[in-house]
């Protein structure tokens, strides 16, 4: 009997499901019916309950159609049966009236709700400041403008990508967190339709930021990305395909002199390149109102850099974030035909590091006895534009403390060991060969796969060159490999993660799960030998920095963070980009770190004032030290930058200082 019931239930719910394949109109005579089946028994029993019920039975039925037909907005009129059937059909008409209206209304409100949670409608800003694409380099991108807009009331990022935007808002309040006055604004699309650019109204931004897309043709899609933007700006009526816009740049401080709110005729663009080949191409399709970035080229650089100095990536990003101090242009009609040389004692709360010529040339670290005009600028790092104020005397100088004389110290061939190989490899030994003597050596330490050999040879050049390349196959994670390389016997140790590739699934593996067992490796290494590894690592996630086993010979390279740092400095203040691409260029003036004992007596104290003096003698800028006792311990990690000139400290033998200078080509870089 349960197995019959059972089957019963199984066929009607099949035939149920059947009949409401039909279409609306089963579905409607199954409404009706479920509605007569709960309002008729209902209205019944009303009735036949009531005090006032009637004594017949017709009457009782006629009440029961006056409930059900009210209840149903039927009307419940009684009387001839036509009059019934006519107040029926002019029911139903006013009901069938209703119910569509309301499902019109309904549906053009979750069309428009769709719409707008997919990001098609068009921002309609000014002054703004538009990011196209999605990479790394997003969240470091965005959370600097919120910084930089910190004190602005009216402030706009748009973000456009080709991604779901409700995605997009999720992740950039995660990772950006509260965004204070700056309104987030998120549209779908793709960046290389001109009609889908206008969504974000490029032509009436202040600056437009495009990011190369994780994949082989990222490169390529900044290309088409910039294209677009031209043809966007064109069809808004824009000189050759810029726009009109705002030209909004703030600087971080929203204040005048240089880095305030200045009109412009164009939209300022800032784009980045991973590869080499794709700079000009993109430089071309940026035109004049446009810098773009080479990442590649500017990471290895600052491995590189880092290897000779570990510590000097926390200067950059001390330097290009918000939070700190950074560079600014400022007037400063009282330094007016005074020299170079006096200015960089004239403030006490900021470092000279240039001078901005009314014609806009750029002259970074110029000689002391430069004469400043009175329309240019001075390149300042300082907390603000309006910190930087001449003080009423210059600090004093302890002539005592100076080196006057720093030996040259002959060249020597270098050892640096290469944990790992990925596409920066070869750049990284091409720097290297720049600042290396002859015998030199680069030993690599990665898997011995055909294209990693390939590409080890290729970068290993001539067999004459004074910089020789040879790998060695083993698993930089692997225990035993480590162990048998001897890291300690080398100058410095340099460790890069894999390239990301799809694994399992079609999810890249994450570059910095292995970079992390290697850095265990070491550490353990170190503890054991009890020396310290001068060991630069290139991280592509900033939150593992944090897991990173730390020592004072230690440096790590966010490539990504950096990145995002620079393109966000440089789209709010365009007088930067010349500094910028100077400081990342070969064979121009460089932030170094360099051994303190250069500039003033070991163990002697002396003021910061001191020390910028015997900086300026030697042709260079001082703008902070580190303090090696200090270096092992964050949040600084013993990175002072811009002290104050009177600030007096005693001076160790391995503390550091921070000078702008310049360094040629096969010069000592550190």
């Amino acid at each position: 009997m349960a197995r019959r019931r059972s089957r019963w239930r199984e066929r009607a719910g099949y035939w149920f499901d059947n009949t409401l394949t039909r279409g609306a109109s089963a579905l409607i005579g199954w409404l009706a019916l479920a509605c007569l089946a709960v309002v008729v028994p209902v209205s019944a029993l009303m009735v036949w309950t009531a005090r006032d019920a009637p004594g017949s039975l017709p009457g009782k039925l006629a009440r029961v159609w006056h409930h059900a037909g009210d209840t149903l907005r039927l009307g419940g009129l009684v009387g001839p049966p036509a009059q019934v059937l006519l107040s029926v059909v002019l029911a139903v008409v006013a009901l069938l009236y209703v119910s569509t209206l309301v499902s019109l209304i309904t549906a053009g409100v979750n069309e428009r709700i769709v719409a707008l949670r997919r990001g098609r409608s068009t921002v309609l800003e000014d002054g703004h400041v538009v990011v196209l694409g999605w990479s790394e380099q997003v969240f470091t991108v965005v959370a600097e403008l919120v910084a930089a807009n910190a004190n602005q009331r009216r402030a706009a990022v748009a973000v456009l990508a080709d991604r779901d935007k409700t995605a997009m808002e999720d992740a950039l309040h995660t990772k950006v967190g509260p965004t204070g006055g700056t309104r987030l604004i998120c549209r779908s699309g793709s960046t290389t339709d001109p009609a889908v650019l206008s969504r974000v109204s490029p032509h009436t931004a202040g600056a437009v930021l495009v990011l190369p897309r994780d994949g082989p043709s990222g490169d390529a899609e900044v290309v088409k990305t910039l294209l677009a933007l031209r043809a966007a700006g064109r069809a808004a009526g824009g000189p050759d395909g810029t726009g009109t816009g705002s030209g909004t740049e703030n600087g971080g401080s929203g204040g005048d002199d240089g880095n305030g709110t200045e009109s412009g005729t164009g939209v300022w663009v800032v784009a980045a390149v991973r590869d080499a080949r794709y700079r000009l191409p993109a430089a071309l399709a940026a035109g004049d109102g446009g810098v773009v970035l080479e990442t590649d080229d500017i990471t290895a650089r600052l491995i590189v850099q880092s290897a000779r100095r570990p510590g000097l990536s926390l200067v950059y990003q001390e330097l290009l974030d918000f939070a700190g101090d950074e560079f600014y242009t400022v007037r400063e009609p009282a330094l007016a035909g005074r020299t170079f040389g006096e200015a960089l004692l004239a403030y006490a709360t900021s470092c000279a590091v240039g001078l901005l010529r009314a014609d806009g040339g750029l002259a970074l670290n110029p000689p002391s006895d430069t004469l400043i005009g009175a329309a240019d600028r001075i390149v300042v790092v300082t907390r603000d534009d309006d910190t930087a104020v001449v003080a009423e005397r210059p600090p004093d100088v302890d002539e005592s403390v100076l080196v006057t004389a720093v030996p040259a110290e002959p060249r020597r061939p270098e050892r640096v060991l290469l944990l790992g190989w990925n596409r920066r490899a070869p750049l990284i030994v091409g720097r290297l060969r720049r600042y290396s003597a002859p015998g030199s050596v680069v030993d690599v330490v990665a898997d011995a796969e055909p294209a990693t050999a390939a590409a080890v040879r290729a970068a290993d050049g001539d067999a004459g060159a004074a910089l020789s390349v040879v790998l060695r196959p083993g698993d930089p994670a692997d225990r035993q490999t480590v162990e048998a390389v001897d890291a300690a016997s080398y100058d410095s140790v340099i460790v890069l993660g894999p390239d990301p590739v799809p694994g399992p699934g079609g999810v890249a593996e994450e570059p910095d799960d292995r970079t992390l067992v290697t850095l265990l490796l070491l550490r353990a290494l170190e503890a054991a030998s009890g020396w310290e590894l001068p060991v630069v690592t290139e991280m592509t996630d900033d939150r593992n920095r944090a897991l990173a086993p730390v020592s004072p010979g230690a440096d790590f390279i966010v490539s990504g963070k950096l990145i995002g740092l620079l393109m966000a400095q440089i789209s709010q203040n365009r007088q930067l980009a010349g500094v910028f691409e100077e400081l990342f260029s070969a064979g121009g003036n460089e932030i170094l770190l360099r051994p303190a004992s250069r500039y003033v007596r070991p163990a002697a104290t002396a003021s910061f004032a001191t020390v910028v003096e015997a900086a300026r003698r030697r042709g260079e800028c001082a703008i902070g030290y580190r303090d090696h006792a200090g270096a092992a311990h964050g949040p600084r990690y013993g990175i002072w930058i811009n002290p104050h000139k009177e600030t007096s400290r005693r001076w160790a033998e391995r503390d550091e200082v921070v000078v702008v200078a310049t360094v040629g080509l096969g010069a000592e870089a550190g």
